[in-house]
């Protein structure tokens, strides 16, 4: 008995069905933000181009998708079907009735289901790797430009000699399993995972260490939830058991700070080499302010721009990077929805079916797609300003 297949327009309304949280979302947001966007700052400026919206929409439209994945997605990512191996798409599933939207893949898996639930993978994994990695390289960056001398040439010297490695030979040198087996990525674990602390609290102490019950306040706050999150990545501690991450993905984390931290350096230095130099941070070191409070409070403020660009473009490289690593089997499961895993998965029977390597691919094109429009507009923003 053969499998019951729906046509292509009852596909689309399928999809279109399916992803009926994520389009509300998109419209609540919508809505507030053109009604609200002269008072959201930078935000709110995106709406007045067509650019800006587009970005803004894609980014949202998988960041949405992967808060409502389990509503979304009609099947688990793991859930196989014997009979619909390499279905094709539009396949009816016969003992629930569900669609197999996308087809089945080779190991009788919903495509369209892995392919929502590896936004979740994509989501967590590149927007947080890239914010640890903004940390590292924002803290070594502003000392290595305000005083110059040596400290900015062993930062800068040990910037180009990780710089120098080509980026997917030290992802494969970082992720594979002889390096994962040891203890050098909790090692690099520890170190690039104390800097967000360190910034945090000097950050605090230089802005309210003339009030030292607020600052207390403020440090303990940054102590307690730095050590908790600290906890919970480097050692898998966490004593609520909210956050946990397994250790082939805490490689990818760490490859992935490791390699983006020095361009972030260099982009902060050359910035604040630049901005050191206005009359501004001349005023506040005439009042005799400390070099740190300049740095966090006078010249970083006037670097948020290029630095909000250049993370939106570092998310997207971040994404490529992992469905590369994923389509050469590094670092994730093999049995992982993310995109690269399910490019590389359904790659080898390309011939034959086509349909299980598309969404993927065009999830990962759209979300970069996203980002470097949201990146575009950012940058126009940042020019007029």
């Amino acid at each position: 008995m053969g499998i019951e297949q729906v046509g292509t327009l009852g596909i689309i309304l399928g999809v279109i069905s399916q992803f009926w949280p994520v389009w509300l979302a998109l419209a609540i947001v919508l809505v507030l933000s053109v009604m609200f966007k002269r008072r959201l700052g930078l935000y709110g400026q995106l709406f007045d181009s067509g650019v800006g919206i587009a970005g803004v929409m894609i980014c949202l439209f998988w960041l949405f998708t992967a808060i409502f994945a389990d509503t979304v997605a009609p099947f688990a990512p793991l859930q196989q079907f014997p009979l619909l191996k390499d279905a094709m798409p539009g396949s009816i599933e016969p003992g629930s009735g569900k669609i197999f939207l996308f087809g089945g893949d080779k190991l009788a898996r919903d495509v369209f289901s892995r392919m929502v639930h590896g936004s979740r993978i994509v989501l967590v994994i590149a927007p947080a790797a890239t914010l640890f990695a903004l940390m590292v390289g924002t803290t070594l960056g502003l000392p290595a430009g305000y005083y110059g001398g040596r400290i900015d040439t062993v930062l800068s010297f040990l910037a180009n000699l990780v710089l120098a490695f080509p980026v997917i030979l030290l992802f494969y040198l970082l992720v594979t399993p002889g390096i994962m087996d040891t203890a050098i990525p909790y090692w690099m674990a520890g170190i690039f995972f104390i800097f967000p602390i360190i910034f945090f609290c000097t950050l605090f102490y230089t802005r309210f260490r003339r009030r030292p019950q607020l600052l207390a306040v403020q440090l303990a706050l940054t102590i307690l939830i730095g050590g908790w999150i600290y906890a919970g990545l480097v050692f898998n501690a966490d004593p609520l058991g909210i956050i946990s991450i397994r250790p082939n993905e805490l490689n990818i984390f760490v490859a992935v700070v490791f390699a983006s931290s020095p361009g972030v350096f260099r982009i902060v230095r050359g910035l604040v080499m630049d901005i050191k130099t206005r009359d501004y941070v001349a005023a506040a070191q005439t009042r005799g302010e400390n070099p740190w409070y300049i740095m966090l409070w006078e010249i970083l403020p006037n670097a948020r721009g290029p630095l909000i660009v250049d993370v939106c473009l570092r998310i997207g490289y971040t994404t490529i990077l992992l469905g590369t690593l994923g389509y050469f089997g590094l670092g994730l499961a093999p049995e992982s929805p993310d995109w690269g895993t399910g490019i590389k998965e359904s790659s080898r029977l390309l011939r034959l079916y086509i349909h299980p390597a598309l969404p993927p691919v065009l999830a990962l094109m759209s979300f970069v797609l996203g980002l470097n429009l949201l990146a575009d507009a950012l940058r126009e923003q940042s020019l007029k300003d």
